[in-house]
């Protein structure tokens, strides 16, 4: 995509020039001959969603107008994504936009990852014919003050905008594809294309040799080898402790011998989407040069009914020394998150934070506008959503309240993997809480945000790569 937006200081003399209009500018603009007619008629109203094209009077390019429903960098995201579905819908080979006169770099960060974002399909395994096409080249015309730092955004916004691609590409492959080992050899080859990137694979028997009962446990029904992918990134002082994600990577979930019902369940390769998130955020910091040490730990494994798979009933004991009564073995993600949280806690972290697709419960909470935040630290927690904020990737917190730890006492073990059906996303958190073992821990739950059903601006259906953008943002604070 990079050759495909290009910053300058002089107007082109031709093309398509994008033209957004909020209300206001389109009731001043909207009494001319080829508009007033548009206007009388209601079939455009300067609202989010709308857009025609204006041809030229002289036949050579025109305008692309669209509708801007406010002000704030959502808007400008929406935007951004609008105008590339509208040229790429009509077949226009380049358009550009006047920046001279917005200063605020958010909103111009905002359009090109609107821009970006929308020329992303995931279409490998299709025909060519049956290609979307491309969105067009995007011409940004600034001040010449402003050109240097308008070409260093853009090289910005394009990084996070691979890291964006990559994790998508990941949760998008089909399951026969994307096995453990395959996300292991991703993050190999990842890590030695990056610099400062170090990679480490422990499988079966190393795991088995560490204690990761709880990881083994779930993998064990599947004729796919589990892992442990850890990744480190050393960009900030020696000095200093690294912060940790741990992202859940069940690269294919049935449920086990507790089965998902058929429906649906071929989105299921998507329930690694955590660990798509974590290994791309890393890779993204690393190209990006941020100052920061970073530390991903991914525990992948697959998901299956067999006649070696763990039952329902079963008393696993975890990495941590505790044990976990296994009454549901639909709730796996908590049980290898379990082994990982306690593996990147032994590092000694500042601080952790895990992302997952961890519960359908979060699903009928916040539907799909938010992802649910719970911890332990108010001061991470509110920098995070903060961040979701800025990124346009929302997060909403939830209590985690000490009486929950009540529903996850077993009468067997030192806990068990689900609280039942009342407040399931806390009651998960709550379960996760016992092996993240420093006080700065916060948990993301992904399960309504990581998968798109019906595709909307700057995010066709598929995978969202939710939280790669989120965590960026988080990391280019200063974190």
């Amino acid at each position: 995509m990079m050759d495909r937006i290009e910053i300058r200081c002089d107007m082109p003399s031709a093309g398509w020039q994008l033209l957004p209009l909020t209300a206001e500018d389109w009731s001043r603009v909207a009494t001319g001959p080829a508009l007033a007619p548009l206007a009388a008629a209601g079939l455009f109203r300067a609202e989010a969603g709308e857009g025609f094209v204006l041809p030229a009077p002289e036949g050579a390019g025109g305008q692309l107008v669209l509708g801007l429903a406010g002000t704030c960098a959502a808007d400008w995201r929406r935007l951004g994504a609008e105008a590339a579905a509208l040229g790429r819908s009509r077949r226009l080979g380049e358009c550009w936009w006047d920046g001279t006169a917005v200063t605020d770099e958010a909103l111009i960060a905002a359009l090109l990852d609107g821009f970006l974002l929308e020329g992303y399909r995931f279409e490998r395994y299709r025909q060519p014919a049956a290609a979307a096409g491309a969105v067009p080249r995007l011409t940004l015309v600034v001040p010449p003050a402003r050109q240097a730092d308008c070409a260093a955004l853009l090289r910005q916004r394009l990084l996070v905008a691979q890291g964006v691609t990559l994790a998508r590409d990941l949760v998008n492959e089909p399951g026969n594809v994307k096995t453990p080992q395959y996300l292991a050899e991703q993050a190999w080859q990842l890590a030695r294309q990056t610099a400062g990137v170090r990679a480490m694979v422990y499988g079966p028997q190393e795991l088995r040799r560490q204690g990761c009962g709880a990881l083994l446990a779930v993998a064990q029904g599947s004729a796919q080898p589990p892992c442990l992918i850890v990744l480190e990134y050393r960009g900030g002082n020696a000095e200093t402790a690294p912060l940790a994600l741990v992202g859940k990577a069940v690269t294919f979930d049935s449920g086990g011998i507790s089965l998902k019902p058929s429906e649906n369940m071929e989105q299921m390769k998507m329930d690694m989407a955590g660990g798509a998130v974590a290994l791309a955020t890393l890779i993204t910091a690393a190209r990006l040069q941020l100052p920061v040490n970073l530390v991903a730990v991914i525990p992948a494994v697959e998901n299956m009914p067999s006649g070696s798979a763990q039952r329902p009933g079963d008393i696993v004991r975890s990495l941590s020394g505790q044990t976990i009564e296994v009454v549901n073995t639909d709730a796996e993600g908590r049980l290898i998150l379990a082994d990982a949280l306690t593996f990147a806690s032994r590092l000694q972290p500042r601080a952790i934070i895990d992302i997952a697709t961890l519960t359908g419960a979060c699903i009928i909470a916040l539907g799909h506008q938010a992802a649910a935040l719970l911890g332990r630290d108010e001061t991470l927690l509110a920098a995070l959503r903060q961040a979701g904020e800025r990124s346009g990737e929302r997060l909403w917190p939830l209590p985690l309240l000490a009486e929950y730890n009540e529903q996850i006492k077993s009468t067997v073990a030192d806990l068990k993997n689900s609280g039942g059906r009342p407040a399931g996303t806390i009651t998960a958190a709550a379960f996760l809480g016992h092996f993240a073992a420093t006080p700065a821990w916060a948990h993301l739950d992904i399960a309504g945000t990581a998968w798109e059903e019906k595709g909307r601006p700057g995010q066709p259906v598929g995978a969202t790569g939710f939280g790669v953008r989120l965590l960026l943002d988080y990391l280019q604070q200063g974190c």
